[in-house]
């Protein structure tokens, strides 16, 4: 997947939008929470997997567990660029539904998400 593959994918879904911090860390957020970031070169992918997702990715050796945030089932990929643009829209679909459903009813009714 490339750099602007992932940032349209990222902001196509529903009250996205992206920061740079950390740094030159790309961090996409619905509701101001992060359900993915990228490393400002795009090398690297973190997101937020179901608990069956992260433990397939991790023992399969596929991704690693997310620095600092493995404990909240986060996973990061090294090679953005070998991992298959149509899996990152499904997982960067699931880790957005996952963050925006922890949203309050007037968050996800203010961003369309009601």
């Amino acid at each position: 997947m490339t750099r602007e593959e992932l940032h349209a994918a990222a902001m196509a879904l529903p009250g996205a939008t992206m920061n740079v911090q950390w740094g030159d860390d790309h961090m996409y957020k619905v509701g101001g929470r992060i359900f993915a970031g990228a490393d400002g070169g795009y090398a690297s992918l973190s997101f937020k997997a179901t608990d069956i997702a992260f433990e397939a990715l991790t023992s399969s050796g596929r991704a690693r567990p997310a620095p600092y945030m493995a404990r909240a089932k986060w996973v990061t990929f090294d090679d953005l660029a070998a991992l298959d643009s149509d899996e990152v829209r499904d997982w960067l679909k699931t880790s957005h539904q996952l963050v925006a459903g922890k949203l309050t009813k007037a968050q996800r009714k203010e961003i369309g998400l009601s």
